[in-house]
């Protein structure tokens, strides 16, 4: 499990890059999230959030690596709900499930009144109690979800490759590229709310999938990914034809 010599076959290489891609693919969520609520700081402070809460992102991703047998051990049930008339067999809840319900739970409420806020014109910028507590407030809230994520890298990490010290190879890789666009990537998600909008609209959704998980009902990523991907085309078209659009010419008075 912690074999240096594999790194001397080509097949680790390649193992290497397809998980980094993974991490990364998997990160995007992560990034959106952290930039959203970044984005309460003080512009000063913005870009310190937001590598602290990468930081603490690589630090739990490679603590749980580092007790894999752990991870692995949550998938085990705790106790047994009792039968009900819709369950096809006995629900036995695991730690995993527990993990994924709360953070479920929680990006979706986080999400939510997010989307509200926006709609109520209300100030995200306010000068008022953005101090220590602000940011210590933040980062609390990146650590509970970078641990709802972690769990969901870690377990497709599990499934690719067997050599712990290529799974942290690749979380140290995934992370350092995520750290070096993540400032580009906030920029552009707070500078366009529309693009914004839809951010808070896949966390919800990422959120309903974590619930789903927990009830273990396994929805295929793949959907999820690609119906993030195809609207966020779309909105990316709209953006640039409003930038092509003429501004309405005003003619001037014949009285003037």
């Amino acid at each position: 499990m912690y074999d240096f010599g594999a790194f001397a076959h080509a097949a680790t290489w390649v193992s290497l890059l397809t998980l980094t891609f993974m991490e990364i693919v998997l990160g995007i969520d992560n990034i959106i999230f952290i930039s959203i609520v970044v984005n309460r700081l003080p512009k000063e402070q913005q870009a310190r959030g937001r590598t602290i809460g990468l930081l603490m992102a690589l630090l739990f991703r490679i603590g749980l690596l580092l007790s894999i047998s752990w991870i692995v051990s949550l998938r085990n049930p705790l106790f047994n709900l009792p039968e009900f008339p819709w369950l096809d067999q006995p629900f036995g809840v695991t730690g995993r499930d527990l993990i994924l319900l709360a953070g479920g739970l929680f990006l979706m409420y986080k999400s939510t009144t997010e989307i509200h806020t926006k709609l109520q014109g209300e100030e995200e910028d306010e000068t008022a109690g953005k101090g220590q507590a602000s940011m210590l407030n933040v980062i609390l809230q990146i650590i509970v979800i970078d641990i709802v994520f972690s769990f969901d890298s870690i377990l497709t990490a599990v499934g690719l490759v067997d050599n712990v010290l290529v799974m942290i190879a690749a979380v140290i890789c995934a992370m350092g590229i995520m750290l070096t666009f993540s400032g580009a990537v906030a920029n552009f998600v707070n500078n366009n709310p529309t693009i914004k909008m839809l951010a808070l609209s896949f966390l919800i959704m990422i959120g309903f999938m974590l619930v789903m998980e927990a009830a273990h009902k396994e929805i295929e990523k793949g959907y999820l990914y690609f119906a993030m991907a195809f609207s966020l085309i779309v909105e990316l078209l709209n953006l640039r034809l409003r930038k092509k659009a003429k501004p309405v010419q005003l003619r001037d008075s014949q009285y003037d």
